[in-house]
C-alpha cells in the first residue's frame, strides 16, 4: 500500500464524480443523444468543469478523519462541518445532498451517536454511504474479516444503517482490498462469490437480504446487457452498475465514462466506479487533462499524503 494507492482512490472518486455532476438526473435516453466524452461543466448545477459533489466531499471528510486515530465521532463531526460550515466543499458551498444523509447529519449535530444517526428502514437504502466509504479500505487492510465487517457497518450507519447498505459497502471494500493485493478483477469477482456469501451466511443475516445480491454473488454481472443495469440512487443498483462498468472496460477513462453515461445518478455511479477503477489502473491512468481541471487538486494531494503518513505509522 503506497501513497499512490491513496491518491488513486481519492482522485479516482473525485474525477469521476466531477464528470457526472453536469448531467446528474438526466435520463439515459437523453444522455445517449449526446454522451459525455470529456470533462464538461455547467449543466445541472451550472458549475465549472472539475467541480465534484457531496460524494467526494464526504469521501474527503472520511479520509480526513482517518488521518487521526479511528473515531466515529470525528467522522460524524466532519460530516456536520461539511454541511454547516462548507468544510471540504469544492468552492465553499454545499450544492447537493441526499435526503437520508441530511437527516442523519442534523441528528448528529443535535447530539445523536453517529452509529445510530443513519436510517435503519428498508426504504432508506440510497447510495449515500457506499459513495463515501472507500478510504476506509486503507484503515482495514490488516484487520480480520469480523472486524472489517463491524467497522464498515458502523461507518455506513452514520448515514445508512440498514443491513442492505452495510452489505453493499462490505462487498465494495472487500473488492477494493483484493485490488490492493493486485489480484485480477475477474479472480476477485469469483473469490467474493464464495468469501462474501460464506461470511454473510455465518452472521445470521436475513437470507432474503443476502439473496438480493445474487446478481453479484451467484451470477456473472458482466454478462448483463446495459438494459439490465440500473443507475438511480438505490444502493444495490449503484454497486451492481459500478462492478459492471469495471468488468466490461479495461482502463479508467472508459470505466468512468461508461458509468456516467448510464444516466440518472451520474455523479455517484461515476464516483463509486471511479474509486475502484483508480485502484485497479493506478493514478497514472487517470487522464491528466481531467486532473488538471479538478477543483482543489493540491488540497486533495496533501490529504492523500497525510493519510498515507498515518496509515504507515500504525
Amino acid at each position: 500500500m503506497s501513497n499512490k494507492d491513496i491518491k488513486s482512490v481519492l482522485f479516482g472518486v473525485a474525477v469521476a464524480d466531477a464528470l457526472g455532476v453536469p448531467v446528474e438526473f438526466k435520463s439515459r435516453d437523453t444522455i445517449l443523444k449526446k454522451p459525455v466524452t470529456d470533462m464538461i461543466g455547467y449543466g445541472t448545477y451550472n458549475l465549472p468543469p472539475g467541480t465534484w459533489s457531496d460524494d467526494s466531499s464526504l469521501t474527503f471528510c472520511l479520509a480526513e478523519a482517518l488521518t487521526q486515530d479511528f473515531d466515529l465521532n470525528t467522522i460524524g463531526h466532519n460530516f456536520v462541518k461539511w454541511y454547516h460550515e462548507n468544510y471540504w466543499t469544492p468552492y465553499g458551498n454545499v450544492f447537493d445532498i441526499g435526503i437520508a444523509t441530511r437527516a442523519a447529519i442534523l441528528l448528529i449535530a443535535k447530539g445523536e451517536k453517529p452509529e445510530l444517526a443513519g436510517g435503519f428502514d428498508e426504504n432508506e437504502n440510497g447510495n449515500g454511504s457506499l459513495m463515501r466509504i472507500l478510504p476506509l479500505v486503507f484503515y482495514l487492510l490488516n484487520k480480520p474479516i469480523n472486524e472489517r465487517f463491524d467497522i464498515i457497518k458502523k461507518v455506513s450507519s452514520i448515514t445508512h444503517g440498514h443491513i442492505r447498505s452495510v452489505i453493499a459497502c462490505f462487498y465494495y471494500i472487500e473488492f477494493a482490498k483484493q485490488l490492493l493485493a493486485q489480484k485480477d478483477k475477474f479472480e476477485i469477482y469469483e473469490n467474493l462469490k464464495t468469501e462474501i456469501t460464506n461470511y454473510l451466511m455465518n452472521q445470521s443475516i436475513n437470507p432474503n437480504e443476502i439473496k438480493l445480491f445474487d446478481r453479484l454473488l451467484k451470477q456473472n454481472i458482466y454478462e448483463q446487457t446495459v438494459e439490465n443495469i440500473f443507475s438511480g440512487g438505490y444502493v444495490l443498483h449503484t454497486l451492481e452498475a459500478s462492478i459492471w462498468c469495471l468488468l466490461t472496460t479495461d482502463n479508467y477513462k472508459d470505466a468512468v465514462l461508461k458509468a456516467v453515461n448510464l444516466g440518472e445518478d451520474t455523479d455517484t455511479t461515476g464516483a463509486v466506479t471511479g474509486g475502484l477503477a483508480g485502484l485497479l489502473y493506478g493514478f497514472d491512468n487517470i487522464p491528466p487533462s481531467w486532473l488538471k481541471q479538478l477543483a482543489r487538486y493540491n488540497d486533495i494531494e496533501q490529504l492523500a499524503e497525510r493519510l498515507a503518513d498515518t496509515i504507515a505509522s500504525h
